[in-house]
């Protein structure tokens, strides 16, 4: 018997070490899979070490974090095409010391002036899609960078992208989750020209480990780093975009990089429980997550709640009636008037939040009638100057259309217009279109707090709010709120022409607990798993009373957090 005992208790012991946490840590948190990092003088986080490594050393060079986040985002889309590039868009927010101020750029490009509507019509679309030609607009990540280091940079820019340049020369070694999706990437776009040659070795993605080089892309760089942006949109690579991308049929012109601009825009704040949340202004969907935290200022939250039934149904419910006005309303605000003051007006969640079942899960229509891989990083420097960017091609790679001799694959954001006349975010040449990247930034008191992003399509929004709530709310530190469990929501009306009513489904990591999954169940949601659906978080906080940086990159990804 006492054999059998004894057998039984390993077992659970076993089962227990397996599904449940892999670490016994003495401190905090037992999910959090490592300390935070702090720094005095500088602080880096983003998807990549080796990108963390780069900006690091600009850092100490005595660049500012501005240059450090050029030069990170540079060493990203050589080391995780994946999820970015300069054939994609760009979203950013600084904050400035000697200002004592915020500041935020739209870096995304607008859609082919010679595609109208009637081309959709007549050839009997009724959806933009998700590949080759017809979803590509212009590029704006490099355009911004200049802005950004107009503004804001110190040092040469040849300087700041020589790491990224001398790696692509030279090679570098492809770590593990970016080997997982390039294969997944490689094996769907080999149909296209020039994709093998560019991100293949021998005609098979690199493995994990694997030396990697791309010399045209270096290539691209250095003329980049000679000749400025002009370079890139009024120069040999603009026409080399064009030539490719009007020979596969699609109607990018030489005009149309040629007029591109990015914007300077005023984040927009809202207040949390004394915090204040800034996201840029649509044609992002950051104001979402402003919503969904406007409805959930409106109920309390215990520190001990966190992974609760009550947690999740609330959080989920507001983000059901956030992603309804998000369906209706955000679009380019240079083609659509967008009702700002009355979405997050505190009277408006309060009405919103009325209609919230406490103890069931419901389905929502927009309240207010209308007359996705990415990375995301952060950077501090010495002078108390804080960087969010986030950059993206959308839908991993992008579109599959590679120019020939450049090294990048060109974005697929055009998909993301309606089709539907009449909506907001319906498709119109040199319109940009709805996009889903959204960098973040919190103030307390005046003074910068935060710096964050988290990666992931529809999830950033729902991964900015649970970010937000982690370390509010539930008194994680910047680590344990990065690596909670998290949970999404999928469902309901889309930027892109879908309406629908239904309650959706909840995804969840496995550290929700089942107790949790199952009171869920019976208030009526439906509950699933997801493989890879949750994001992934990099995020920077200042320490005003100690003057220290703390820095914090979560388990999902690659990344690395490193300071000084």
């Amino acid at each position: 018997m006492f054999y059998f005992q004894k057998l039984f208790f390993s077992a659970i012991i076993l089962f227990s070490a397996i599904y449940s946490n892999a670490q016994d840590r003495i401190t905090g948190r037992t999910f959090a899979t490592r300390s935070e990092i702090i720094g005095e003088k500088g602080m880096v986080a983003t998807s990549h070490p080796l990108a963390t490594q780069i900006g690091l050393e600009i850092l100490k060079k005595g660049g500012t974090a501005t240059d450090a986040a050029i030069a990170a985002n540079a060493a990203l889309g050589l080391m995780e095409p994946t999820g970015c590039g300069i054939g994609g868009d760009l979203f950013a927010m600084v904050w400035d010391a000697e200002t004592n101020s915020l500041y935020g750029i739209n870096g995304s490009g607008r859609s082919p002036r010679l595609l109208t509507n009637d081309y959709f019509i007549s050839n009997r679309i009724d959806k933009i899609p998700s590949f080759g030609p017809l979803p590509v607009s212009v590029p704006g990540c490099v355009d911004a960078w200049f802005e950004l280091h107009q503004k804001f940079g110190k040092m040469p820019m040849e300087q700041i992208l020589k790491p990224a340049i001398d790696y692509a020369e030279e090679g570098f070694p492809v770590t593990e989750l970016i080997s997982h999706y390039w294969k997944l990437s490689l094996n769907h776009f080999r149909q296209y020209p020039n994709v093998e040659e560019t991100f293949s070795i021998n005609g098979k993605a690199p493995e994990k480990g694997d030396i990697f080089k791309n010399p045209d892309l270096a290539g691209t760089y250095r003329l980049i780093a000679e000749q400025g942006r002009e370079a890139f949109y009024n120069g040999p690579i603009a026409k080399a975009i064009v030539n490719y991308i009007q020979g596969q049929g699609g109607f990018l012109s030489e005009e149309d990089f040629s007029l591109h601009n990015s914007e300077w825009v005023e984040p927009i704040p809202v207040n949390y429980r004394g915090y204040t949340v800034w996201e840029l202004p649509p044609n992002g969907q950051g104001i979402t997550a402003q919503i969904m935290l406007n409805i959930l200022e409106g109920f309390e939250f215990s520190p001990d709640e966190f992974g609760t039934a009550r947690h999740l149904h609330l959080v989920n419910e507001a983000k059901k009636l956030a992603f309804e006005d998000r369906a209706r309303f955000i679009a380019d605000p240079d083609f659509s008037k967008l009702p700002l003051d009355k979405l997050l007006s505190k009277e408006y969640a309060r009405q919103r939040k009325a209609m919230i079942d406490s103890t069931s899960a419901g389905a929502y229509t927009p309240g207010i009638e209308n007359h996705s891989e990415t990375i995301y990083l952060t950077v501090a420097d010495q002078w108390g100057n804080m960087v969010s960017l986030i950059q993206s091609n959308y839908r991993g790679m992008g579109s599959g259309m590679v120019p020939p001799g450049l090294g990048f694959m060109l974005q697929n954001r055009g998909e993301l217009f309606s089709l539907n006349p009449g909506d907001a975010n319906e498709y119109a040449p040199g319109k940009r279109p709805f996009h889903t990247i959204i960098p973040a930034f919190v103030t307390r008191d005046k003074t910068p707090w935060l710096s964050f992003g988290v990666m992931g399509g529809d999830f950033q929004p729902q991964g900015h709010v649970q970010i937000i709530m982690n370390l509010i709310d539930f008194e994680m530190n910047l680590q344990e709120a990065g690596d909670a469990p998290r949970f999404s929501h999928s469902g309901g009306s889309t930027p892109t022409g879908t309406r629908t009513k239904t309650r959706g489904e909840i995804h969840v990591e496995k550290g929700i607990p089942y107790e949790t999954v199952r009171a869920l169940m019976q208030m009526g949601h439906t509950v699933t798993f997801d493989l890879g659906g949750y994001g992934g978080f990099q995020g920077i906080i200042y320490d005003k009373e100690r003057g220290v940086y703390i820095g914090a990159s979560e388990s999902r990804k690659d990344g690395q957090a490193a300071g000084y």
